[in-house]
């Protein structure tokens, strides 16, 4: 989601935590001979907002099964998730955020999801359900699907009298673009941020040069040369003033709402369209896939799940109930409709084609890409490791230091690779 709603969020982050007792009460019909869910997600208040209307929807279909939810950012939601791992008293269903992914799986938290009689999967091929297996068990259900992307504004575009490179564009052919808009738009805009630890479009440039983020076996899947060269790509231009300055853009992690009616185009994932197109209503958001090396790997083309789980420590009665609810998240058109797209194009093919008849013009340029990309054959994508959960992190702040100057691009890549690896060795 968008900085902005992260930082409004704040202040009313503790209510997004009070409010599950509310929801229970007013909506629990099942009193205390039902079947009790807790479901536990983050987000921002708008996404608290229309997760409680879907749940209470449910509810109402489901008089016998009472929904308790915990809600909180997303920060805010991983540090709970920890606490209550060590109490062993964890929602019976919940997101699982990135970094923690396969430390979840280490920690014995997920329930296999194959058996439950309640989750409908014929919508998905033998080939959906390996892709969303991990280390060849079913343990986690996707509740949306992100790609790698350029976003542009196309108002900009027009304004300028200026075209984007063609569809089958390369890296040097966006680099030479930016270069060139940024000397000559008649606003005196600058082409870009400066976001190389947007980490959707750093995977996409390794993978496109034959290596991956993470293997299969728990290691680093890149070298040095790959970051270093990823790097470079990046100060380029920033030395040519194509981007704007870490002063202009107030640090590594620039604030949308400030930067994003003086910037063409950014990197990210395709979801993201949702909630930043909103804040500026005037203009017009436009998708494109990230470019493509011009010798790039077979099956360079990804996917990225989010996901949610069953918690392994449920009673074996409620487990029908808590199927009932994935159900309704992942194969069902109505939820969709309340909640919106802002996770991402529906994983379900079925409700991927059925969303575009309710999307709105946002969502509709992200489901398409999303769905472009699905048409691609893919090699395995790997999950990120135990202790790999503050690379994005270290990332960041290795590409602060190669913008000030501080540490040239080699040093930077193996800076970070050492840092990366430590953390992978302590948790080994």
């Amino acid at each position: 989601m968008g900085n902005l709603d992260r930082r409004t969020f704040l202040a009313a982050a503790g209510l997004g935590t009070l409010g599950a007792t509310g929801l229970l009460s007013a909506c629990g019909t099942g009193g205390g001979s039902g079947t009790t869910i807790r479901y536990a997600w983050w987000g921002n208040n708008v996404r608290q907002q229309r997760y409680t209307e879907a749940l209470e929807e449910f509810q109402r279909d489901n008089p016998e099964i009472t929904v308790q939810p915990e809600f909180a950012e997303y920060t805010a939601f991983q540090e709970r998730m920890t606490t209550q791992m060590a109490a062993r008293d964890v929602p019976e269903i919940f997101w699982i955020a990135s970094p923690q992914v396969m430390t979840y799986e280490k920690n014995g938290l997920y329930r296999s999801l194959s058996d439950i009689p309640t989750l409908d999967l014929s919508d998905f091929s033998d080939a959906d359900i390996e892709s969303f297996s991990l280390n060849g068990e079913f343990v986690s259900m996707p509740h949306g699907v992100f790609v790698p992307v350029v976003r542009y504004n196309e108002t900009f575009l027009e304004e300028d009298g200026i075209e984007l490179p063609g569809e089958d564009w390369t890296w040097d052919d966006l680099s030479e673009f930016l270069i060139d808009y940024s000397a000559e738009n008649s606003a005196g805009r600058r082409a870009a941020s400066y976001n190389p630890d947007q980490d959707m479009a750093f995977e996409a440039w390794l993978r496109q040069r034959g290596q991956d983020l993470w293997t299969a076996e728990g290691a680093m899947g890149f070298d040095s040369e790959a970051l270093a060269e990823w790097f470079e790509w990046w100060r380029v231009l920033m030395d040519a003033g194509a981007l704007l300055t870490l002063s202009e853009q107030e640090g590594m992690q620039p604030d949308w709402a400030a930067v994003g009616g003086d910037i063409l185009l950014n990197f990210g994932s395709s979801n993201h369209i949702i909630d930043d197109a909103a804040m500026y209503p005037e203009n017009r958001f436009r998708l494109r896939s990230a470019p493509v090396a011009s010798d790039a790997a077979d099956g360079h083309k990804f996917l990225y799940y989010p996901r949610l789980a069953v918690y392994q420590g449920i009673d074996d009665a409620d487990v029908e109930a808590a199927g009932r609810l994935i159900d309704f998240n992942v194969n069902n058109a109505d939820f969709l409709r309340t909640v919106g797209l802002t996770m991402g194009a529906p994983p379900n093919p079925r409700l991927l084609t059925e969303a575009y008849d309710f999307a709105s013009d946002d969502e509709i340029e992200m489901l398409a890409v999303v769905e472009a990309d699905r048409e691609f054959d893919q090699r395995p994508r790997h999950e990120a490791p135990p202790g790999t959960n503050t690379w994005r992190e270290a990332l960041s702040r290795v590409s602060e230091g190669v913008a000030l100057g501080e540490t040239g691009v080699s040093e930077a890549a193996d800076a970070l690779i050492a840092e990366i690896q430590t953390g992978i060795d302590r948790e080994a």
